[in-house]
């Protein structure tokens, strides 16, 4: 239908834009009184988001024509975004940004590293930043869910954790069952996008390839490859963040310091 109003695919563009941001905050006007934090964050999310994502089509204009080293710039600006993303779910955690940094760059970056080495991933600009910055995206959701999930969890148990601290337990056995918790919690999204791969959904990776001429069991076996790629770099992640959280979140005479 808008294709008969607006002849331009710049123009076509917006129009879509505009009816999928309109869409998206009459749902969230709907359910307002669930979640009426994020009906707040909607708007700006939105405007930020297509702000970055036209600035990352014209950024990736200008890369196509440089050398393939500047792809692993590109790469580490997004790690560096991303983990600014993460600090801002984790609130009460003693620096949350260091922690989400290393994390991810582990994570996604000692994944990444692995698959360019085996020539799964190309070191081409335009293979590597786009499956790079899915992966990325995905360690930062995760973590944001691990991280929110914790702080949760520990909040809702500070009476039992500080009951077990003044038992004599160590503060890491104190703390692990809601770190187990956290953790498969925020893995259950990707674990479900491996299971229903090809049948509740067919990822833009396959479709794209598809139609650029690739063989479709070749498309669907490589997207395979990209969203084990996904939930190996978002396991890594958070397991690095469960690693190192401990330590921020118990003094050095292990009393609980996130309230």
């Amino acid at each position: 239908m808008l294709e008969h109003f607006f002849h331009t695919q710049l123009s076509l563009g917006l129009a879509e834009c505009v009816v999928a941001a309109l869409t998206a905050l009459s749902v969230m006007l709907l359910a307002s009184r669930r979640a009426p934090g994020l009906f707040r964050e909607l708007p700006i999310a939105q405007l930020r988001g297509v702000v970055q994502i036209v600035a990352v089509g014209a950024g990736l204009a200008f890369l196509l024509h440089g050398p393939q080293w500047t792809s692993l710039l590109v790469l580490a600006g997004m790690m560096l975004a991303a983990a600014s993303i993460v600090r801002k779910r984790a609130r009460g955690i003693p620096r949350a940004y260091l922690l989400a940094l290393t994390a991810i760059a582990c994570g996604a970056g000692a994944v990444l590293a692995v698959m360019i080495v085996f020539g799964v991933i190309p070191l081409k600009i335009t293979m590597l930043v786009p499956v790079g910055s899915m992966v990325i995206a995905n360690t930062m959701n995760t973590q944001s869910l691990f991280l929110d999930r914790l702080r949760g969890e520990v909040s809702s148990h500070t009476g039992e954790i500080e009951s077990a601290l003044a038992l004599g337990a160590a503060s890491e056995t104190a703390l692990l069952p809601y770190l187990r918790a956290a953790f498969r919690a925020s893995l259950i999204p990707s674990m479900d996008n491996i299971r229903s791969l090809g049948i509740v959904w067919i990822p833009g990776i396959m479709a794209g390839m598809v139609l650029s001429g690739a063989s479709p069991v070749y498309a669907a076996l490589y997207q395979f490859v990209v969203l084990s790629v996904i939930f190996s770099a978002a396991a890594l992640t958070c397991y690095v963040a469960s690693q190192m959280v401990t330590r921020r979140i118990f003094n050095e005479q292990e009393q609980l310091v996130l309230r």
